[in-house]
């Protein structure tokens, strides 16, 4: 087995939990007790992430020395020894997975819009596949998916299109995602059968707890009403109950056209407001981070972060962590976990 090392660093864990428990012993350790309590809490953080990596270093350990004593012929001692050689696997990688999605907001529902680029219907037609792709991943997983937004263009496919999707460990799993995606194949709206390249963007944010302080002034909003558009049918609005909100200062856009009363819109609206000046704020603050290390830290629009071929040959490739594969129709059927782990090892290494 690899080490387990590479990956969740121990041996520093182990230290930080020795030097508290012996701050613990000292004299006047509780005289005061909120502060007592934060490194109590500390200590018991630390202790659920570490004991679970001791268990697992410990059972490899029991294997290896088991895999020393078994005789090459003893066949069904070597097949129960892979077996649970196998369960073992199976744990370190679950913990990996754990440890790769622990950021702050990682566990977090997400607010995922899907935006298409220049090239008209082309465009059009690949955000709409992308956000087919995405609702197919979150209810592979067993996610709620929510439309809150959504712009059909005139021929064919969405101009944008803004979900939330609900479930732990959305946005931690999503994040990969943010960026230009480009798309090439034989046009199905090309009379020539010539071959296109479409982009369109992904935007992810996660949603914010309500506790988490967003000041926003009445006087800097902009609140416009109007029709709910998109397919006809009964449940179609025939008032202004769709809301557009707009944030003079920064210009910043948010609406919402699929709830049942223009109360909910403006409500919903102004959750996603607040989840992207959440956004603005911690993205001011890494570029401010990224000029001081002298790295860039966000993807900008024209430099893909992911290409999906489906001519001349089929082949989905990310320019990040260069995982890809031949199966390009199961990854727009939702098969993403592969793309998304790569992404999260390659962040970490970062």
């Amino acid at each position: 087995m690899r080490e387990l090392g590479g990956i969740f660093d121990l041996p520093s864990h182990e230290k930080r939990i020795e030097k508290i428990q012996a701050e613990i012993l000292k004299a006047g350790f509780w005289e005061d007790s909120e502060a007592a309590n934060k490194v109590i809490g500390e200590l018991k953080a630390l202790k659920a992430k570490v004991e679970p990596w001791k268990r697992c270093q410990a059972e490899c350990k029991e294997l290896a020395e088991l895999a020393r004593l078994v005789e090459e012929e003893d066949k069904g001692s070597i097949e129960e020894l892979t077996n649970d050689l196998e369960r073992l696997s199976k744990k370190v990688h679950a913990l990996e997975l754990e440890h790769l999605l622990g950021g702050k907001h990682d566990a977090s529902d997400v607010i995922l819009s899907v935006n298409a680029g220049a090239g008209g219907t082309e465009s059009c037609d690949w955000a709409q596949m992308l956000l087919r792709m995405y609702v197919r991943w979150a209810q592979m997983r067993g996610y709620e998916t929510r439309t809150i937004d959504r712009l059909p263009a005139e021929e064919a496919g969405i101009r944008n299109a803004t979900i939330i999707v609900k479930g732990r460990y959305a946005y931690g799993w999503l994040k990969s995602e943010a960026g230009v995606h480009r798309l090439v194949r034989i046009s199905p709206f090309d009379a020539a059968k010539r071959r296109h390249t479409s982009f369109a963007s992904v935007d992810v944010i996660p949603t914010i707890d309500e506790t988490i302080e967003i000041k926003i002034d009445p006087k800097d909003l902009r609140i416009d009403t109007f029709r709910s558009s998109g397919p006809g049918g009964q449940h179609v609005n025939v008032t202004d109950s769709a809301v557009r909100i707009t944030h003079l200062p920064t210009g910043i856009v948010c609406q919402c056209q699929n709830e049942r009363s223009q109360h909910k819109n403006k409500a919903m609206a102004m959750k996603v407001l607040r989840a992207k000046l959440y956004e603005k704020r911690l993205r001011e603050e890494e570029e401010r981070l990224a000029k001081e290390y002298a790295k860039k830290m966000e993807i900008a629009w024209g430099s893909q972060i992911r290409s999906y071929i489906f001519h001349p040959y089929s082949l989905v490739k990310d320019h990040r962590t260069n995982m890809e594969t031949s199966n390009a129709k199961a990854v727009m059927d939702g098969s993403l976990d592969r793309f998304m782990e790569a992404y999260l090892n390659w962040k970490m290494r970062r």
